[in-house]
């Protein structure tokens, strides 16, 4: 039985509105494909009658393949998402599905064939990577009734190709991680000090097996985070936390947030539903 994951909203923005419209879930990958991916999940919603949906979301360092059934039912799209530097929207309206897997920080590199990097930015063909078995394995999932089923299908697909695991994969996500869980970091040279690399291999690692460098990686977990608060629904000391995310001043932080959200921060916070409104900062 799959097991599901506790549910992760992080970069679905204004998320209370989101999953008014939509449900998604995570499962859990069976241990030969941990390595490599971080969860399945599948998105399933119901519009009829409704207007459509646009979603924004702020993405994460990682590859995913999805497989979307257009709301008319009569349609199927597979794709491979590459890391998405900038902006995320999608569309839903009607009624549909997608089913996706979302791989490790590094753990697209055995199914690439080469570089991640080349992903990044764009989305391409299931058939693109994986050739007619791509296409067929698309038609498979969407004959199911049941998203189950069709995780389990996507599942026994990736298995049955054998990846290699490398230790580089495994370096790759944990250095992720570790961005992650320091959301004051700053400078590259002081992450590569930490986990024992030169900035010049850092780069390297990140541009083969991540896709996106390593500073990407750590201004968009630290807009992660000020975006998780700003919807968690507590008022926020937004100088403090300009403070706690290393930056030397609240109008710097006030600027890369709206860049990467479109909304200044205190403004986001009461149109996600949080009191938000403690600090001052331009609205």
């Amino acid at each position: 039985m799959a097991r599901l994951l506790p549910q992760d909203t992080r970069g679905i923005l204004r998320a209370r509105t989101g999953l008014e419209r939509f449900q998604v879930e995570r499962i859990a990958p069976p241990e030969a494909l941990a390595p490599f991916v971080e969860f399945f999940w599948v998105l399933h919603w119901d519009l009829r009658g409704r207007a459509p949906h646009r979603q924004k979301v702020l993405t994460r360092p990682n590859v995913h393949m999805t497989f979307t059934n257009y709301w008319t039912g009569k349609e199927t799209r597979g794709r491979i998402v590459g890391v998405v530097r900038d902006e995320f929207v999608e569309e839903i309206a009607g009624d549909g599905r997608v089913v996706g897997v979302g791989f490790r920080p590094g753990g697209f590199r055995p199914f690439a064939g080469g570089p991640v990097s080349a992903l990044t930015g764009r989305m391409v063909g299931v058939d693109e990577v994986f050739g007619a078995a791509g296409r067929a394995l698309a038609a498979e999932i969407f004959a199911t009734d049941g998203a189950d089923d069709a995780v389990a299908r996507l599942a026994e697909f990736l298995t049955g190709l054998r990846p290699e695991d490398d230790p580089s994969i495994g370096r790759a996500a944990r250095i992720v991680e570790r961005i992650a869980a320091l959301p004051a970091l700053v400078r590259v040279d002081e992450l590569a000090a930490d986990v024992g690399l030169s900035a010049r291999g850092l780069q390297r690692l990140f541009h083969e097996y991540v896709g996106i460098g390593p500073k990407w990686v750590i201004r968009r977990y630290r807009m992660l985070e000020a975006a998780g608060r700003a919807e968690a629904g507590t008022p926020v000391d937004w100088a403090g936390l300009a403070a706690e995310l290393g930056y030397t001043d609240q109008a710097h932080f006030t600027r890369d947030f709206t860049a990467a959200v479109g909304t200044p921060p205190a403004r986001y916070a009461r149109e996600a539903g949080a009191d938000g409104a403690a600090g001052k900062i331009d609205v």
